[in-house]
């Protein structure tokens, strides 16, 4: 890989501008990957402001086999790779299975090595390549008119479960709580929509506009997309640091600071979050001790408020050391799928997620990040996301909540609408 920097004060276009002419440029590419922190604050910082594309093959892995085949990637790694672990690949972890439908049909894991990569920096842009040359990318970029952010004529957007089976379903699990074979699970539903013609790169702006997240990011593969607004970190790397911050609890914001404060302070006492998160915290812990040296696996921050624009969320960070003898993907194998969108205990939590939900996962609950040459990474939990198929032009998004005995179903169904809140709304809902 080559490298050019460019100081933003050398740009003819403010350097937002640069970076809207630039999603509009790397739309001609078959692969394409963005990834933005939207300069949110957030402990250990949000993604790196990122843009990747290539016309060349992906990485070559069997889908079988995925870990091993990413492990072998790895070894031969030189530069950046960027990409995504799907939920199902629980399966290749544990005796488990998936036999549910999926319209969208990205891969279980797909990872691609960029031609071309650009970051954004507060005062610069960095141009690394492989292939052309850094002056006519340039100019090629700013030959480009900028993306502009815009929502679709309005998306006829269906429920795969409607609020009473919804209902049904949670006392289903409720009951298995009751039996002893789960303490939490998260239950998950999905919204979707057929024949329908989007621009995904103008659909993702208007969405990160209206729910502006540290974890935001948009993935062109071939014809699939996805559109991703989460706010939630499953595992990032930093030399032999592991860090995970599981989101468990949820409030709305409130339409003035002082009921903002009010929310944010029931949320923070509230019983049932906290023993969510606690739940959950421990969980993270047990999964981080699989690849961490003894000792060095810290809850670095309990139940963490922090406010997002459509939500109040429960944070903890947990942090560890890999042992000598681990690596990346002994990381990733340790932890996935992340403990807050299975459940714990989390095989048995995954056993009864594929008895009561109707829709394969896929990507959705899956982690969208990128993994640097040196082979650290940061992966977001793929939720608050749209994806979409554009050659049989289906669209879908899930949502979902943390059941507990102590889960009112109405309440849960609610808290599902309030995180679909800001999908609905650019898809004209």
């Amino acid at each position: 890989m080559y490298f050019k920097e460019v100081k933003a004060t050398g740009l003819p276009v403010a350097l937002e501008v640069f970076k809207l002419k630039a999603l509009h440029w790397a739309q001609q590419f078959s692969l394409v990957a963005y990834y933005t922190s939207n300069e949110i604050p957030y402990p250990h910082n949000g993604f790196e402001n990122l843009l990747a594309v290539s016309n060349s093959e992906p990485v070559s892995v069997d889908e079988q086999n995925a870990f091993v085949g990413l492990r072998n990637a790895l070894t031969a790694q030189e530069e950046l790779l960027c990409g995504f672990l799907s939920y199902d690949l629980k399966n290749q972890l544990e005796k488990l299975e998936s036999t549910h439908t999926d319209n969208v049909g990205f891969p279980d894991l797909f990872f691609f090595q960029p031609q071309v990569y650009v970051y954004f920096k507060e005062d610069s842009v960095s141009i690394n390549y492989s292939v052309g040359n850094p002056d006519f990318i340039l100019a090629d970029i700013l030959a480009h008119d900028s993306v502009v952010a815009a929502m679709p004529a309005q998306v006829n957007v269906q429920q795969k479960v409607y609020k009473e089976k919804y209902k049904s379903q949670v006392e289903r699990i409720k009951n298995h709580i009751l039996e002893g074979d789960v303490y939490e699970l998260n239950y998950c539903m999905e919204f979707y929509a057929e024949q329908v013609k989007i621009d995904p790169i103008s659909l993702y702006l208007s969405l990160n506009q209206a729910s502006p997240t540290p974890f935001s990011g948009f993935l062109k593969c071939y014809d699939k997309f996805l559109l991703c607004a989460s706010p939630e970190r499953f595992l990032k790397k930093e030399g032999r640091k592991l860090i995970s911050q599981p989101i468990k609890g949820t409030i709305r914001r409130g339409e003035t600071p002082e009921e903002d404060a009010i929310l944010q302070h029931q949320l923070r006492h509230d019983e049932k979050e906290l023993a969510e998160n606690m739940m959950i915290v421990d969980l993270v812990r047990n999964d981080l001790r699989r690849s961490c040296a003894t000792g060095t696996v810290q809850v670095e921050e309990m139940f963490g408020i922090y406010g997002f624009r459509q939500v109040s969320q429960m944070i903890s960070t947990i942090v560890g050391e890999l042992r000598p003898e681990c690596d990346l993907v002994d990381a990733l194998t340790g932890a996935f799928p992340m403990g807050s969108m299975t459940g714990a205990p989390k095989i048995r939590a995954m056993e009864i997620i594929e008895e009561v939900e109707s829709t394969k996962r896929g990507l959705y609950s899956g982690a969208f990040g990128y993994i640097t040459a040196d082979q650290d990474c940061d992966f977001n939990v793929v939720i608050r996301s749209i994806q979409y198929n554009a050659a049989t032009s289906y669209l879908s998004f899930m949502v979902g909540s943390a059941i507990t005995f102590d889960s009112d179903p109405d309440k849960e169904y609610e808290e599902c609408l309030l995180k679909a809140k800001a999908i609905l709304a650019v898809l004209g809902n």
